[in-house]
């Protein structure tokens, strides 16, 4: 572990050095993310690429999962005399130690996620109460499409215990059923290890067992084509509502296909753009908003074809 750490920190020094080098007459803004395979980090880094070019700054994209290696890459960065630091923390409580040393030196502008600090001059995200929000309505309009009243049994479904985007998505969404549509019953809230495999499971299990159900809100991209699986897969024609967030090439042949009923869309590339020319502006000393919210959009087999959505079911991610 110790030596992949020392090989991240010896790369990001070599890649940001190299930046400088090419563009010395630009400010330099690195943008630190989770990963960079992943379509979600891909589109980010691609929003930012697109800031850098519109501002004229030189952007240089990194990405890690391990709290340590963003640490590393962290200080790297800082040494590198950048004009800002864009980040999307690995880990909540590990990142914000560093971030509160590295934003002495230089404007540090989180994304996507938070860390243990309150030395961010700025923090987008997305507003994961309110895609659950939505995703409640959406669904509740699905079912009384789908059987002429709004009632019956729905589940929730999500990845992982402890992400506190899934948290507020699943908060969100009961929040909305308890509030507008009592006829709805949350008869199950079940939680994967972030395994497609288990999800299929956890949905063919609800098929078999919840005679009444009706609708299921899936809080991640992964465990939505996991429900969608299981669903075209299954015997009856009862018909079950799924609306699911995120949105990969899987998801949308589902949408097309009537397998899944909606998609509440983030925004990532977004996210990447407003990150780099937010981390701009604070460097030169101007007012910016210390919390931005990415939005999101409900995507359904009825609008999917909008230029809007096609944005964001398929960003530009070269």
């Amino acid at each position: 572990m110790k030596k992949s750490i020392i090989m991240v920190s010896i790369i990001a020094g070599i890649a940001l050095g190299a930046a400088v080098v090419v563009a010395q007459t630009k400010p330099t803004i690195p943008v630190i993310v989770k990963d960079t395979t992943s379509p979600y980090w891909r589109a980010v880094l691609a929003g930012a690429r697109k800031a850098g070019q519109d501002l004229g700054v030189n952007v240089v994209g990194f990405g890690n999962s391990d709290a340590n290696g963003q640490i590393n890459i962290l200080s790297t960065a800082v040494a590198s005399n950048p004009v800002a630091i864009v980040i999307a923390p690995a880990d909540f409580a590990a990142l914000g130690k560093p971030i509160d040393e590295a934003a002495k030196k230089v404007k540090i502008i989180g994304i996507e996620s938070a860390a243990d600090s309150k030395a961010m001059t700025s923090l987008l995200t997305t507003d994961n109460l309110n895609a659950g929000r939505i995703a409640a309505d959406a669904l509740a309009v699905a079912i009384t499409r789908s059987y002429a009243d709004t009632e019956g049994d729905v589940a929730i479904i999500t990845a992982m215990p402890g992400i506190a985007a899934l948290d507020q998505r699943a908060k969100g969404f009961k929040e909305v059923v308890a509030a507008k549509y009592g006829a709805l019953d949350i008869v199950a809230e079940k939680t994967a290890d972030g395994n497609a495999a288990t999800g299929i499971n956890i949905m063919k299990d609800l098929i078999a067992n919840v005679a009444d159900l009706r609708g299921v809100f899936v809080a991640d991209p992964v465990m939505t084509v996991a429900v969608g699986q299981a669903i075209s897969e299954k015997k009856s024609d009862d018909k079950i509502n799924v609306v699911g967030v995120g949105s990969d090439e899987m998801l949308v042949k589902f949408l097309q296909d009537d397998v899944i009923t909606g998609l509440v869309v983030e925004d990532p590339f977004r996210m990447g753009y407003e990150g780099v020319k937010i981390a701009l502006a604070a460097s030169k000393g101007e007012q910016v908003s210390a919390n931005v919210d990415t939005g999101v959009t409900l995507v359904t087999k009825a609008n999917m074809g909008s230029a809007r959505s096609q944005e964001l079911l398929k960003p530009k991610v070269e």
